[in-house]
């Protein structure tokens, strides 16, 4: 009996789209090259583009296009960015009554409540603390504005990811410096 094995990894398999996600506050998320999340109001920087990837069922990785970072959220509720994409890059999305989208961390939520931690700009144009956004609330709300649709791999089937060495699952899931709401993580520096 003769097996004939087929590893397609390496074919675009999941339909997903290039767009800018515009926040019901007035900014658009970007990612700047050093990893910086943060709310712009410039429609024509180069840092606003994201993949977004499906990965299950109304579950996205959100990619920037610019810098191949994952967006990602840790057990505190903090953004940060990644380089390899792991469980606390995948957001739940969700079509809200207004027609806007939420994205809400799949790992984390209030321990007591189960409410979910989104991913929110403020009104300042500063990304938030995932438990401290609520769905109900502009901050939580964005429009992915289409630029195109594209095909990708499966993230977690990345060439990356198997030539990373087996970790035990440390606070924050990152080699590059860790950022959270924009600030780079000095604690975890200095541990």
């Amino acid at each position: 009996v003769h097996f004939i094995l087929c590893f397609c990894t390496a074919e675009p398999q999941l339909k997903g789209i290039v767009t800018r996600l515009y926040c019901r506050h007035g900014f658009y998320l970007q990612m700047l090259p050093d990893g910086t999340m943060e709310g712009t109001k410039d429609e024509s920087s180069s840092f606003l583009q994201f993949n977004l990837i499906p990965v299950g069922l109304r579950i996205v990785a959100i990619q920037s296009t610019k810098t191949g970072l994952y967006v990602a959220m840790n057990s505190d509720g903090y953004l940060y960015t990644s380089e390899h994409f792991t469980p606390e890059c995948k957001f739940k999305e969700c079509v809200f009554e207004n027609y806007y989208v939420t994205y809400s961390s799949i790992l984390y939520r209030q321990t007591q409540s189960g409410r979910a931690w989104y991913i929110g700009i403020n009104r300042d144009g500063q990304v938030m603390k995932g438990n401290r956004v609520k769905k109900t609330k502009g901050a939580a709300h964005f429009l992915p504005k289409l630029i195109e649709v594209a095909m990708y791999r499966e993230p977690s089937l990345h060439d990356v990811a198997e030539q990373s060495p087996p970790r035990k699952t440390p606070k924050t899931s990152s080699d590059s410096p860790v950022l959270q709401n924009g600030k780079k993580d000095l604690q975890s520096k200095t541990k």
